[in-house]
């Protein structure tokens, strides 16, 4: 349910994203090209987030 969780937030902010900086720099809104930069971030923070280690640390 996470993954589901972080894809849906990640494509919400990056399509909030792309049509905030289309609507600055006068070009079209294109929801492709969001979409796209959505799987890709969400793929991206989903890799990291398996490679960070989660187990505590014994001596500072």
């Amino acid at each position: 349910m996470k993954y589901f969780w972080t894809f849906f937030w990640t494509i919400l902010l990056v399509e909030m994203t792309v049509y905030v900086v289309s609507s600055m720099t006068g070009a079209p809104f294109v929801l492709e090209t969001g979409l796209i930069l959505g799987v890709v971030a969400s793929i991206l923070i989903i890799v990291v987030s398996m490679i960070i280690p989660n187990d505590p640390i014994e001596n500072h």
